[in-house]
């Protein structure tokens, strides 16, 4: 059966969607990059809420989905940007997520680092945005898991300049229990973010985060970098103190950011790694036997289909991602915490279903054939 998928022009094109999915399966642990798929939420499409409701969360789903992404040998980071912080997702259901999360992990021997900010305030005094640091950062090391210190839209709009960060980085770094995971969340992810580390200029911002770096490079697991620069994190990667990991989050050029050269390679963050994660895997476990060219016919292939996910708006990816959790047969609905599924248009949700089915993410085809005629046909394209 074929599908008429509304284009960004109006035109309504057929399309054949495959039969059968990619053969993959899941495989014993991944040993030459240490990967992350940074997990999305699943709402609860049941719960009386509006836009400005805490979150409410189908909690049997959500973990459903890290089990998933576990059995692939991967690890998850918890409550990131992928997961609605800042976006649909409070603090107080955020740290339920990581604690229920955490559990999980222990209970099936999956690897869960969970994400440290700020969002229980909106704004504050440097002295303020410590201390909340301190809650998150007490929380994620109460329960066993790692800590990803992520970007504050708190700090960044208290800082006066790069020795604030220091400040505030280095009080964090010495006290935590154990390394920790840098993460540089670009503007592109969060506007609110512009100028973090102290500058617009991103090299004299890099040249801060370093600085951070160099002071406690016990304390530091590795960086996450999200600025969709492949050249700006291989220069940083490079420059990172021996034992200090870089993991990729450009959701652009993850392939070649995580094959490497012949200076080193990055291991990988991804919130396009929940709709890979099978493939992502699979990719990886090519890469683990030293066939780096098998690993980039696997992985290349995926790029255009990140690319539209994470295409700017680019914060807005998280609906792409819900979108395919739905149709793959992962969650009963297409709904997101604070309405979010309304974030993209029908053009852009045909198109990511149109690449995802293309490249056989899609356990049983024909479900997802059906969901996404389905979604059309509420929005009126009549089949």
């Amino acid at each position: 059966m074929t599908l008429r998928l509304p284009r960004a022009d109006g035109e309504l094109v057929t399309y054949t969607p495959r039969s059968e999915p990619l053969a993959l399966s899941p495989g014993g642990p991944l040993t030459s990059r240490t990967v992350f798929s940074a997990a999305h939420v699943v709402a609860d499409p049941y719960a009386d809420t509006s836009p400005d409701s805490p979150a409410a969360v189908d909690w049997d789903e959500t973990l459903a989905f890290r089990r998933h992404l576990w059995a692939q040998g991967l690890g998850v980071a918890e409550a990131m940007d992928t997961a609605q912080r800042g976006m649909g997702l409070d603090w107080a259901t955020a740290a339920e997520l990581i604690r229920r999360s955490a559990a999980e992990a222990k209970a099936v021997g999956g690897r869960v680092a969970c994400g440290a900010g700020t969002d229980q305030i909106a704004a504050g005094s440097l002295t303020d945005v410590r201390a909340a640091y301190e809650e998150q950062l007490a929380l994620v090391e109460g329960t066993g898991a790692q800590a990803i210190l992520m970007a504050s839209r708190a700090l960044a709009a208290a800082a006066t300049g790069p020795e604030d960060y220091l400040a505030v980085y280095g009080h964090l770094l010495r006290q935590s229990a154990e390394p920790v995971i840098l993460h540089w969340l670009g503007p592109m992810f969060d506007p609110a973010l512009e100028g973090y580390w102290g500058s617009t200029d991103l090299d004299t911002a890099t040249g801060t985060f370093l600085e951070v770096i160099a002071a406690h490079p016990d304390k530091v697991d590795g960086v996450k970098v999200s600025l969709l620069d492949a050249r700006r994190e291989t220069d940083l990667r490079r420059r990172l103190p021996r034992g200090v990991r870089c993991y990729t989050g450009d959701d652009f050029h993850y392939p070649e950011l995580i094959a490497g050269d012949e200076h080193g390679f990055s291991h990988a963050l991804l919130g396009i790694f929940d709709p890979l994660g099978p493939l992502a895997a699979e990719a990886v476990r090519v890469l683990d036997t030293g066939d780096t060219k098998g690993f980039r016919e696997l992985l290349d292939p995926t790029v255009e289909l990140s690319r539209h996910l994470f295409q700017a708006p680019t914060r807005f990816y998280k609906t792409g991602v819900v979108l395919l959790a739905w149709l793959a047969g992962h969650q009963s609905h297409f709904t997101m915490v604070g309405g979010l599924q309304s974030a993209r248009s029908l053009p852009h949700l045909a198109r990511a279903y149109e690449l995802a089915d293309g490249l056989g993410l899609f356990p049983d085809p024909e479900l997802a054939r059906s969901r996404m005629e389905h979604l059309l046909a509420l929005y009126g394209v009549a089949q």
